[in-house]
């Protein structure tokens, strides 16, 4: 079965992508770092990147569902 599945990216992570998002078709069972890796195939994650599903904060092997949106936060520091 395919899945639709929305990537979204933000900050510098978009500036480094040179897009805000993808619509990425999958299959069932993919991990949100596999999402990453089907839409980025030449570019590593940067270390630290924050991932969230429909808004909520999730670990990277996070499996992902049909219309689910992911999205891609580069580390936040504070100061």
């Amino acid at each position: 079965m395919n899945m639709s599945i929305k990537v979204r990216y933000f900050a510098s992570l978009k500036d480094r992508i040179g897009r805000s998002e993808d619509i990425l078709e999958a299959s069932e069972g993919i991990s949100v770092q596999a999402i990453w890796h089907r839409a980025n195939a030449d570019k590593a994650m940067p270390d630290n990147t924050l991932a969230a599903v429909n808004m909520d904060y999730v670990d990277l092997d996070r499996l992902v569902k049909d219309g689910d949106e992911v999205a891609f936060f580069p580390p936040v520091t504070g100061g």
